[in-house]
């Protein structure tokens, strides 16, 4: 099993960023997925949720309206769109199985 985040970066308040984890090792779309997040000296933070198929989304009251998750079971690959990014959203992001809360290794995002 392996999830594999990318798209973090720097970016100023106000940009975008549109973060992908994918996956292998396992059947994608048989697993809700989520994101979470952790800023350096915090506890983590659940972002947002993904049904298996992708018709229902769950979002954080944190990122609503900002954020939004989605994913492509044929290409086994969960994304998290961030727009209208602010400095309270800097810290590491996972996507995870709902299930089991398995995770990747994470991808920073800081935004200035």
């Amino acid at each position: 099993v392996q999830l594999v985040e990318s798209g973090g970066g720097l970016a100023q308040s106000g940009r975008s960023l549109r973060l992908s984890c994918a996956a292998s090792g396992f059947t994608f779309s048989s697993y809700a997925m989520s994101w979470v997040r952790q800023a350096t000296g915090k506890e983590v933070e659940w972002v947002a949720g993904i049904s298996r198929g992708g018709e229902t989304t769950y979002y954080a009251d944190s990122v609503k309206g900002r954020f939004t998750i989605s994913r492509d079971n044929a290409r086994n690959t969960l994304y998290l769109q961030l727009n209208a990014l602010r400095t309270e959203d800097t810290a590491m992001y996972y996507c995870a199985r709902v299930v089991d809360d398995y995770r990747g290794q994470g991808t920073q995002v800081t935004v200035s």
